[in-house]
Order: C-alpha cells, then sequence, then structure tokens
C-alpha cells in the first residue's frame, strides 16, 4: 500500500480542486480555534457514516467534529454530519465504490488534501469504517495517514464482517484490517460475530446493528469526557496524559461500566473491563490505560481506590495508568460510571492460556456482555433508548443491494 500512496499522492495534490467538500476551504480554515484539546470523529464509507450518525443522535459534546467521507454522494447526503466530504468525485462520479477496496483508495488519494485540510489542527481523531466493501475498507487507511501526517493522535474502530460472509468480503477485512493498522496509533475490532451471543433472540437487524454504533458512541463520548469535561475541584486528565498512555500500536480496549449501591465503584469497573462487541480483548497485560470516574463528590474516595486495585492487578506492572475523577451533582450518592480506554496489547495475548482458562474468559465476557447491554441502555438516565434514531445501518452484503 506503501508504494502505491507514494505513486497516487503527488496526482492527488493536484486532483483536490474543484470542492469535493460540502463545507468549502475557506470556511474550514476561517474556523474559529478553540482552547484544549481538538477531536474529530470521521466516519469512511457507508458503514462508517452510519456510526458518525448514530454519534449525531445520541447527542456527543459539542466540541467533537464529526465528518462523513464517502464515494456514494446519495448515501452522504443521508448523514447528520458537520461536515461531508465526498472523496474521489472525479474518479468514481459520487456512484460509490463497487465493492473495491483499490477504488476506495484512489478515491481517497484523489481527495488527500482536502482531507488534511478538514483534519488541520485536530489532536484526536476517531476513524470509523466497516471493513470488507469498497470504501471504508480501502480508504480508512488513507484518512488514518493523512491524520498522523498533521500531527493527530489516530484511533481507528472498525466492524469485520459476520462468518457467514467468508470467501472475498472477508479476506478484505482482513487485508483492509492490517492496513489500518499499520496507519493508526491503535485500532478497535469490533466483529459482527458478538452481535449474534449478546442480542436478544427477537431483536430485529436494524437494533442488533445499533450496538455496533452504540460501541464509537461510548469509544468517543468516554474520551471525550476524559479530555473536555473540567470542572474546578475534579481530578482532569490533559491530552498530554492520554497521548502518552495510547501511545502504544495495536489493539485497544475501551468499555464502560456503571453500578450503584454497595461496591459501587469496583463492579462498575468490572463492567468497564471486558467491552462487548471487541473480539474478547481481555485486559490483561495492556501497557496503557486511561481510566476517568464520574461519581457523586461525596462517594468515598477509598471506594474509587479498591476499584483501581482491580485494573491494576490486571495490566502490565510497568503500565501508564492515567485516572480522572469528574464529580455529578444530579445522581445518587452512591452511583459510579467508569470508562476505561486500554491499549498496549496484542491479540495474540487473548489467545495465551490453555482451553479451559480461556472458555472460563470467554463464558465471564458474556456474562459482563448481556450486563453491560442493560447499563448502555441506562447511561444517561430512564429516558435513554439505545435505538432512537434513524440511522440507515450497514448490514451484510445479502441484506443490502449497494456496496460502499
Amino acid at each position: 500500500m506503501e508504494d502505491i500512496i507514494q505513486e497516487i499522492q503527488p496526482k492527488a495534490q493536484n486532483a483536490v480542486i474543484g470542492g469535493s467538500v460540502n463545507v468549502s476551504i475557506q470556511e474550514i480554515q476561517d474556523e474559529p480555534s478553540k482552547q484544549g484539546a481538538v477531536i474529530a470523529v470521521i466516519g469512511v464509507g457507508g458503514g462508517g457514516s452510519n456510526m458518525v450518525n448514530h454519534l449525531a443522535n445520541n447527542n456527543p459534546h459539542k466540541d467533537v467534529k464529526l465528518i462523513a467521507a464517502n464515494t456514494d454522494v446519495q448515501a452522504l447526503e443521508t448523514t447528520n454530519a458537520n461536515l461531508k466530504m465526498k472523496l474521489g468525485e472525479r474518479l468514481t462520479k459520487g456512484l460509490g465504490a463497487g465493492g473495491n477496496p483499490d477504488v476506495g483508495m484512489k478515491a481517497a488519494l484523489e481527495t488527500y488534501e482536502e482531507i488534511k485540510l478538514a483534519l488541520n489542527g485536530v489532536d484526536l481523531v476517531f476513524i470509523s469504517a466497516g471493513l470488507g466493501g469498497g470504501t471504508g475498507t480501502g480508504a480508512a487507511p488513507v484518512v488514518a495517514k493523512a491524520a498522523k501526517e498533521v500531527g493527530a493522535l489516530t484511533v481507528s474502530v472498525v466492524t469485520k464482517p459476520f462468518k457467514f460472509e467468508m470467501g472475498k468480503r472477508a479476506r478484505l477485512a482482513e487485508e483492509g484490517l492490517r492496513n489500518l493498522k499499520a496507519e493508526s496509533d491503535c485500532i478497535i475490532v469490533i466483529p459482527n460475530d458478538r452481535l449474534l451471543s449478546i442480542i436478544p433472540k427477537n431483536c430485529g437487524h436494524k437494533e442488533a446493528f445499533a450496538f455496533v454504533n452504540d460501541v464509537l458512541t461510548r469509544a468517543v463520548n468516554g474520551m471525550s469526557s476524559v479530555i473536555l469535561k473540567h470542572t474546578q475541584g475534579d481530578m482532569n486528565v490533559d491530552f498530554a496524559d492520554v497521548k502518552k498512555a495510547m501511545s502504544y500500536k495495536g489493539l485497544a480496549l475501551m468499555g464502560i461500566g456503571e453500578a450503584t449501591g454497595d461496591n459501587a465503584a469496583s463492579d462498575a469497573m468490572q463492567q468497564a473491563i471486558v467491552s462487548p462487541l471487541l473480539d474478547n480483548i481481555s485486559i490483561k497485560g495492556a501497557k496503557g490505560a486511561v481510566i476517568y470516574f464520574e461519581t457523586h463528590q461525596n462517594y468515598p474516595f477509598t471506594e474509587l481506590s479498591a476499584a483501581m486495585e482491580i485494573i491494576e492487578s490486571l495490566v502490565d506492572v510497568e503500565a501508564d495508568l492515567i485516572q480522572g475523577i469528574h464529580t455529578l451533582n444530579d445522581v445518587p450518592e452512591d452511583f459510579v460510571r467508569i470508562t476505561v480506554i486500554a491499549t498496549g496489547f496484542e491479540k495474540e495475548i487473548v489467545n495465551g492460556g490453555n482451553d479451559a482458562s480461556r472458555k472460563t474468559d470467554e463464558e465471564q465476557a458474556l456474562e459482563h456482555s448481556r450486563q453491560s447491554i442493560q447499563l448502555m441502555r441506562n447511561v444517561s438516565g430512564e429516558d435513554y433508548n439505545l435505538f432512537n434514531n434513524n440511522d440507515t445501518l450497514e448490514v451484510p452484503t445479502y441484506l443490502r443491494n449497494q456496496k460502499d
């Protein structure tokens, strides 16, 4: 891929004239600068753009820039992103990549300078994509390369196809994952098959795929809260701390847990360290982690320390552990919500050990995943509805006619 990028990139620099961005270049340049870290989420292709749409419908932090980038203009127009980027308009005529990752890659390279311009000044970039198709698989690594080139910390969140889609789509997904991993600081993989083990049996396909999109929502909102929320008296985490903990390339785990009552902090931590849909990644051996507590100001600090001991017993002894605390005034005094972002481990760590221990880990992960789903429903209060959105969700090939 690197050779192809080097070959085509000079052409891309001359191909940005003609405006493939709905917001003009001048508007991007004139956008007022903001104090503190700047965060952007860019959804690439149909699946990635749907995740961004889900974020827009679930009230992310207002300071988080939402970008949708696609070769399919018709699909792009349905998103609620702040900025909509038409990838490779000359190459694809706005009709999509036809399921061909090479077309997706070349389309992103055609728009490479505009991607860099849109991400200029951003400190943290989340890249979301569905792997196995054309645009997401081919363009996401190029977007990640652009993000790194402008100096942003780059975190990719991607989905992998179902096992029954084995064959070409699965092969393309694996190739795309390798390319994206090479260009990202860390990467979160969401295998669609994990849906089958945690969703209710009578759950419709739209609701099922909303779980996938919700993982990105949790990741972005959790990380954004760590960096952007600053209240006097809190133990805050600045961007430099986050960047240090996330400087280990490879697979990452992000999880959120919440609980009330006795041992709320420890119970919430147990939830947070096992994330549903993340390919059974274990936090064991992680080299870096950001732990962010949200709780009432009167909650005992000793209980928070006990929760920290849980994660300290699992991560590497030399791990960089960054802790932040934000106080909430409108929650019970025994309420705790925890966000964990862990990095610095490879998938081989998960597969280590004997079969019996792996089975136990999987059983525990399944139980925690089911509990986490209920927590997701309640995370914003009793009225929170995970599926209260109008997303056009990324579905398997046999359920959709359009290839992105």
